[in-house]
């Protein structure tokens, strides 16, 4: 489904019965909600509604011209909850999705009835503006993010991952791949100038910090280092997983989802 929202187009899908609590589920830079495949039925399956969300410039929705902030992601969500009429969610995000909760989370708390952050950050590295330029530089020669995709795939699976699960690892490597180069120059854009440390002392949103023991991109330590910040958060590490765990381990992912998301309806 596409919604028109402050002159851009913004794909969702919504699943489940009406009257349930929502789960809003938020992806990585160069995916799409797809990549919450194994979590879908599940959910559903325990009552629960589940709401979607493509990036501007990823998926169905639109690329918008020009750079973004974290803050206009976060924003885009929250057009979308008060478009559909949706007062609160429990927030899932991975990668950049985990950090556009962090911004909501500390801009739009009143709209978070709980936050479950994956393979995340909570600030940028310092020089790191250097190797998004080159990325940049590479899918402006090709007009494509093709020539991002093996390395991106690297760091998001093992190999075991791809012996295991070929059909979704091409899956994944095509919508990788297809990304519009405006979507990724944007979010990346807004992953250079992130920065979430100070507000995060302040949060006060039920917290899961979840991250994969291999998770080269965004390593645990930095996920254990939000879930210090957020006052009686929890973090969990799932072993022999990288930066996407929900798809290399969905039994371990589901089960740490589940039960925190009962303990919070």
């Amino acid at each position: 489904m596409i919604a028109t929202l402050r002159g851009q187009r913004i794909h969702y899908d919504l699943a489940g019965p009406p009257s349930a609590p929502v789960v809003c589920l938020a992806h990585s830079l160069s995916a799409d909600g797809g990549i919450w495949s194994d979590q879908l039925s599940p959910l559903l399956a325990r009552g629960w509604q589940v709401l979607r969300l493509d990036m501007r410039g990823h998926g169905g929705s639109a690329p918008v011209a020009g750079d973004c902030t974290m803050t206009m992601l976060a924003e885009d969500v929250v057009a979308v909850l008060d478009f559909l009429g949706i007062s609160q969610v429990h927030f899932v995000g991975v990668s950049i999705g985990g950090m556009i909760g962090q911004m909501l989370a500390i801009d739009h708390a009143s709209r978070l009835r709980s936050m479950v952050l994956c393979d995340t950050a909570p600030r940028t590295a310092p020089g790191a503006a250097a190797l998004w330029e080159a990325r940049f530089t590479a899918i402006r020669a090709a007009n494509s993010v093709e020539p991002l995709a093996d390395e991106t795939m690297r760091r998001w699976f093992t190999d075991a991952f791809k012996a295991r699960r070929a059909d979704r690892w091409k899956e994944v490597r095509e919508t990788i791949a297809s990304t519009s180069p405006e979507g990724y120059f944007a979010a990346g854009a807004a992953i250079i100038g992130f920065d979430a440390l100070s507000g995060l002392r302040a949060v006060e949103v039920p917290t899961l910090v979840i991250c994969g023991a291999d998770d080269p991109g965004t390593p645990p330590a930095g996920n254990r280092e939000i879930a210090g910040l957020i006052a009686g958060a929890r973090y969990e590490e799932i072993a022999d997983a990288r930066h996407i765990p929900m798809l290399e381990h969905p039994e371990t992912f589901n089960r740490l989802l589940l039960d925190w998301l009962a303990s919070k309806r």
